[in-house]
């Protein structure tokens, strides 16, 4: 499982985020999603840590909390959706049909 963390400020950085979820338990992976035009962060990230507990400790402590001059909102993240799928009708089989 990861955490989502949002209200980030647009100065963080991977190693920022890895120093402070490293004192709550070791870190996997840390995913601090950029825009594609700008390169500029988006004020989101995710974090992967070693154990559900770890995670949950960062969670219970850093949720709510000012960081760089914002409050952090951290929680599991959830399942990311497949943006491929279309919901609704006309279409079977996965193509789509058209009515003229």
């Amino acid at each position: 499982m990861s955490i989502y963390i949002g209200n980030l400020s647009y100065e963080v950085t991977e190693a920022d985020l890895n120093a402070v979820f490293a004192e709550y338990g070791g870190v996997k992976r840390v995913h601090l999603p950029t825009d594609r035009e700008t390169g500029r962060v988006r004020g989101f990230a995710f974090v992967e840590m070693i154990s559900d507990t770890e995670e949950q400790a960062a969670i219970d402590a850093l949720d709510g909390a000012e960081w760089m001059g914002r409050d952090l909102k951290v929680n599991k993240a959830k399942p990311r959706e497949d943006r491929n799928s279309f919901s609704g009708g006309g279409s079977r089989n996965g193509s789509f049909s058209r009515r003229y």
